[in-house]
């Protein structure tokens, strides 16, 4: 059987209840596995981050420019696959295996790392330029500290995705 992170797939799949099992093609396993929490940390952040950008910085996006461009469509792109993946993972342990020891998953969270952190700098440079001035004078001005935690948790996201890609990068080489 896989071994998914620290936890062994060696339990039936699905849910227990009473005398029966429930939701048996759904790989819990994977899901709290050291990997599985990882994505799931991934979704959260994207989610948070693609929220908030949506919510607050779309409304001053002629004031914040092409850093709410850039950082959501990060958010957005890494959202996706991630999601794919972890359906992928949910759904057949042997998408795990076939996935995770190709290149892909590899350059994917190493690209996405970078994308988060470059695309969170730049909004954090657009927070100190253009919405800081606006949050000293305008009461109410709730876009400043909104995009602040959205570029900060861009900047958690890419630690993790950079985390994913090393392990990643372990299990294609061989060292689980």
């Amino acid at each position: 059987m896989a071994s998914f992170g620290t936890r062994s797939m060696s339990q039936p799949p699905g849910i227990k209840i009473c005398c029966c099992r429930v939701l048996t093609c759904i790989n819990f396993g994977f899901v709290l596995s050291r990997g599985g929490l990882l994505k799931l940390m991934e979704l959260g952040l994207a989610m948070l981050c693609e929220g908030l950008l949506i919510r607050y910085g779309v409304p001053y996006a002629d004031s914040i420019g092409q850093a709410l461009t850039s950082l959501l469509a990060t958010t957005g792109h890494c959202f996706t696959t991630t999601g794919i993946l972890l359906i992928c993972y949910c759904f057949s342990d042997r998408s795990y295996g076939l996935i995770r020891q190709s290149l892909f998953e590899t350059l994917f969270n190493a690209i996405a790392s970078c994308m988060y952190f470059s695309s969170a700098s730049y909004m954090g440079f657009a927070c100190v330029v253009w919405l800081h001035p606006q949050f000293l004078v305008r009461p109410g001005f709730w876009a400043y500290p909104a995009m602040t935690a959205a570029y900060y948790m861009g900047y958690a996201a890419g630690l993790l995705h950079a985390i994913d890609a090393f392990l990643a990068f372990r299990h294609f080489r061989g060292a689980r």
